[in-house]
């Protein structure tokens, strides 16, 4: 716990982003040297997301997905090359944040996300195992207590990403759907992952988490039809992250993330460009 608390504390430093932790930087943090965050020699930044794109995977029922159009790309009459698009995107598709009022009224918008949920430690539950055996695996309030058992108490604040490995059928949107339809006619057809509404509430009770995230299409599993697990999170003003990848990169404790989606005012989330910091 001390080590991922230094981690993030220099990236607190390095961002100025005071109130990021429960605790304060230090007093000398202007003076300290950060650049070793940036120039790979304090360790190493991590992708944990997908890239956009005509192959991005939304949800079936975003049947647009996303759109780049090219509005000027060649040389211009004044001799400089120059290059111009326009695009288009549901919120809830490829890796995006999920802000609290997507299923919570009254809770935070994508706009009022603070940082401290953003920029903050990172604990990662490993349930590949379960997965691997049941593509309807949900993560349990077991799982978490043995991770604990193992790893000590889930840290105020931290983000907890919850790795399926289900990012590795990325290429292939029937085998990460579930199924090859789209529309409506899909949603009953969806199979993948997620996290438990007893796991979800065990969480909002007993540990004080600032965001939760993973490897698959959504924070609930794939034949969820009531979607309490975002219900019971975002109610508490959780920021939710999905369609991560990469979580294997990630050690269970001791890194942090930096996770800015689109800051869209009254949004209920937005495309994320989130990355994994694992000191060296």
């Amino acid at each position: 716990m001390r080590h991922a608390r230094s981690s993030v504390l220099a990236l607190a430093g390095a961002f100025l982003t005071a109130g990021c932790l429960q605790e304060a930087a230090p007093p000398d943090a202007a003076a300290t040297d950060y650049s070793g965050l940036f120039n790979g020699a304090a360790g190493e930044w991590v992708e944990l997301g997908h890239s956009f794109g005509p192959s991005t995977i939304y949800w079936p029922t975003d049947t647009l997905g996303f759109q780049l159009n090219e509005l000027a790309y060649g040389h211009t009459e004044g001799g400089y090359f120059y290059a111009s698009y326009s695009f288009a995107s549901a919120e809830h598709g490829g890796t995006h944040a999920d802000a609290p009022i997507h299923f919570a009224e009254g809770r935070q918008a994508a706009h009022e996300i603070p940082l401290s949920r953003l920029i903050t430690t990172a604990s990662v539950v490993d349930v590949t195992a379960g997965a691997n055996a049941d593509p309807d695996y949900l993560l349990s309030v077991e799982d978490l207590t043995a991770w604990e058992a193992e790893h000590g108490r889930i840290a105020d604040g931290t983000a907890l990403l919850i790795r399926t490995g289900w990012s590795s059928r990325w290429n292939d949107r029937t085998a990460y759907l579930g199924t090859d339809l789209t529309g409506p006619e899909a949603v009953p057809e969806l199979h993948f992952p997620g996290i438990g509404p007893e796991a979800a509430q065990w969480l909002v009770d007993n540990r004080n988490i600032g965001a939760i995230g993973l490897d698959t299409p959504s924070i609930d599993y794939g034949q969820s039809t009531d979607f309490q697990s975002h219900v019971i999170l975002y109610s508490a003003n959780i920021v939710g992250f999905e369609n991560l990848t990469n979580l294997d990169r990630l050690p269970p404790t001791g890194a942090g993330i930096v996770a800015l989606p689109m800051k869209i005012e009254g949004g209920s989330g937005g495309p994320l460009r989130i990355v994994g910091w694992v000191p060296g």
